[in-house]
């Protein structure tokens, strides 16, 4: 941190709270508690007026009253201020220092007995954006494409396809207009208008990413979550290539949900059959293929009894036959 940013810093947080000893401030700048009390009396040489009290519940302190008329919020602290909730996003964007500088401009403009509704928020609540089982690796181009979204800046990039087999590792040179940035599940991804058609990237398939020049001009009814959530539904819909009938008790009725994609479950239940005298209830379940069916249906155990197809209700079979001789 440059020694005017770190004297400005100093300034918003012993405006922000009523006191703070040098290993406190020497924590929050990052530097010794030497560095703490010269930059201190440098405050005080340039007429800031702070001042240290001696003694266990001593420390730096501002005149009472005294306002500092540096908490007007930048462009890009504003913007990243709306994201603080989620401090690993803003690492991996390069918009930690930003979004920290927001906070204690905020915290200086507020009133005393709100100063520490930050602090109280961040005990309560908090996102854990990646999943689980999960070492997130942040995308090496993320930050220069977080700054082609926040300054509406043409991109020129290379990306390297996935999926199908026709295409599958090939890569492709485009220009994109960069509209949103969105963290599902620890992995990073662009929404962007190529053409005139907008389309999902994936961060970590951009191979080379430069910004240009010009800019573009955004469409303001574009809306990104809506545009995420219509894209992440069609993208489950389209995983769903084949159908199983299965019998269900009430207990993997319930369960159903936590084996696979939730929404086609419950289109599945909603048109299931009544239950018989056994309390089971017959229903056709889309499915990503035959070989993901029998591992996620087979947690269900005896909840869940296969009908169709013949050849993975022998896979079953087989299944329940080798765990008899295996328990026996």
């Amino acid at each position: 941190m440059r020694p005017s940013a770190r004297l400005i810093k100093m300034v918003l947080l012993l405006q922000a709270r009523p006191a703070m000893t040098a290993a406190e401030l020497a924590a929050e700048l990052e530097v010794s508690e030497r560095t703490v009390t010269r930059d201190a009396q440098a405050l005080s040489d340039a007429g800031v007026p702070v001042y240290a009290e001696r003694g266990r519940a001593g420390g730096y302190r501002l005149v009472g009253g005294y306002r500092t008329g540096l908490t007007g919020l930048a462009r890009d602290e504003a913007e990243a201020l709306f994201l603080s909730g989620l401090p690993a996003a803003l690492r991996e964007m390069g918009l930690e220092d930003a979004a920290s500088a927001a906070r204690l401009k905020v915290s200086a403009a507020l009133m005393p007995s709100l100063r520490d509704a930050s602090s109280s928020a961040a005990r309560r609540f908090h996102l854990d954006a990646p999943s689980w089982y999960h070492e997130p690796e942040t995308p090496e181009l993320l930050p220069v494409i977080a700054d082609a979204v926040w300054d509406d800046r043409l991109v020129r990039v290379r990306y390297r396809r996935g999926g199908g087999r026709d295409h599958a590792g090939t890569e492709v040179a485009r220009e994109l207009a960069p509209y949103g940035l969105v963290l599902k599940a620890g992995i990073w991804y662009l929404c962007a208008r190529a053409g005139e058609d907008f389309r999902v990237y994936r961060i970590d398939r951009f191979t080379a990413v430069e910004a240009a020049d010009e800019r573009f001009d955004r469409d303001e009814t574009f809306d990104l979550p809506g545009f995420w959530a219509e894209r992440a539904a069609g993208f489950a819909r389209s995983l769903l290539r084949t159908e199983v009938t299965v019998r269900v008790s009430e207990r993997g009725s319930r369960m159903l949900a936590y084996t696979g994609d939730r929404a086609a479950a419950a289109a599945a239940l909603a048109e299931a059959s009544e239950p018989g005298p056994d309390g089971r209830r017959t229903l056709t379940l889309p499915v990503e293929s035959l070989d993901v069916a029998y591992g996620q249906l087979l947690s269900l155990g005896p909840e869940l009894e296969v009908l169709a197809p013949e050849s993975l209700r022998t896979r079953f079979a087989d299944a329940a036959e080798r765990l008899r001789e295996l328990y026996r």
